[in-house]
């Protein structure tokens, strides 16, 4: 069980200090320039809002890209992180990974930043997960905030409700594979979601930069 936190939201629709994560949530997603950060107890979020950010926000606070989340366009969001995964069967085969991709310069750039090992017996739909996970773990390591994109509907759902929800029966042959998801189910329990997790329009845009090219 993870240890209760306290979120204090210097800028933001209702700046103030929030005792969960998802309160805190409400008032920054969207919310350009958005700052906020995390503490162990009421008392010093509380001492930290009254200070004001420019004492406490610094090079280890949590920020958010400056999006609209309500008026992503026609066009995606750059830079960013692309996660896509690969199966071969249904259960089968799977491994996942992530790329940096920038739509700003001619031609777009795009570079590898992740790959998982081929994981016997897995599904699509788990390694989306992982991947999403992987990213928001790598960037939080490297204290960066790049939007993420998948194209995987359920997978941005378990990320939300923080769950792998497969109906996948664990086995010898998967073992590795759902030791790897509990890891992720954890993190996501003792860690904030600091950037937005978008849906890539593949139907406007193509396939997205991570695919695997296997169609």
């Amino acid at each position: 069980m993870s240890k209760k936190k306290f979120y204090v939201v210097w800028q933001g629709r209702n700046p103030g200090v929030y005792d969960n994560w998802e309160a805190c949530q409400k008032e920054i997603d969207g919310f350009k320039g958005a700052k906020y950060k995390g503490f162990p107890d009421q008392a010093s979020a509380e001492n930290a809002f009254r200070e004001g950010s420019e004492n406490h926000w610094g090079k280890d606070a949590q920020t958010i890209p400056t999006i609209d989340l309500d008026n992503v366009g026609e066009k995606p969001v750059s830079p960013a992180i692309a996660v896509d995964a690969a199966c071969s069967g249904n259960p089968g085969k799977m491994e996942y990974q992530g790329v940096f991709v920038d739509f700003n310069t001619q031609p777009a750039t795009t570079a590898r930043l992740f790959k998982s090992p081929v994981f016997p017996n897995g599904t699509n739909n788990i390694g989306e997960f992982l991947a999403i996970v992987h990213a928001l773990a790598w960037q939080k390591q490297k204290k960066l905030s790049y939007p993420i994109y998948s194209d995987s509907v359920n997978a941005q759902l378990w990320i939300r409700q923080k769950k792998c929800k497969t109906k996948l029966q664990r086995n010898a042959q998967n073992e590795n594979l759902f030791e790897l998801v509990e890891r992720a189910e954890k993190w996501l329990g003792e860690n904030a979601i600091s950037v937005p997790v978008l849906k890539w329009k593949t139907e406007i845009w193509g396939e997205i930069p991570a695919d695997f090219g296997r169609k």
